[in-house]
C-alpha cells in the first residue's frame, strides 16, 4: 500500500490551496482518513479527519477555512485550503486507515507535501 500527496507549493497570505492524497496497491478497506502538519520547529499536529461515514473534526486554528473531503471509489482524501496564513507553513502528511485483509488494519503516511505561505 502507497499513499501519494500532491498539491503543496507556494502561495501569498488569503490565497488558497488544495492538497490530494491517493491510495494505491492492495486494500480491503478504508477507515478513517487523516492530514496532520509540522512547521519547523514544532510538533506534529492534526489538521482535520474524516470517518468512512463522512464526520468530520477540524483543529481550532483551520475551522471554517479548511475542508477536508474524501472519494472512496476513487481512494483519495483532499484538503481544501482557503485563506491561508503565514502560520500555515509547514509539511502536510496524509494518513489513511486501510485494512488490507480481514485481519491486518495499519496507518499508512503519505509521504508529505510542503506549503508554504508568504506574508
Amino acid at each position: 500500500v502507497q499513499l501519494q500527496a500532491s498539491g503543496g507549493g507556494l502561495v501569498q497570505a488569503g490565497g488558497s490551496l488544495s492538497l490530494s492524497c491517493a491510495a494505491s496497491g492492495s486494500i480491503f478497506l478504508i477507515g478513517d482518513m487523516a492530514w496532520h502538519r509540522q512547521a519547523p520547529g514544532k510538533q506534529r499536529e492534526l489538521v482535520a479527519s474524516i470517518t468512512s461515514g463522512g464526520n468530520t473534526v477540524y483543529a481550532d486554528s483551520v475551522k471554517g477555512r479548511f475542508t477536508i473531503s474524501r472519494d472512496n471509489a476513487k481512494k483519495t482524501l483532499s484538503l481544501q485550503m482557503n485563506t491561508l496564513k503565514p502560520e500555515d507553513t509547514a509539511v502536510y502528511y496524509c494518513t489513511f486507515q486501510i485494512t488490507t485483509d480481514p485481519w491486518t488494519s495499519n496507518t499508512y503516511w503519505g509521504q508529505g507535501t510542503l506549503v508554504t505561505v508568504s506574508s
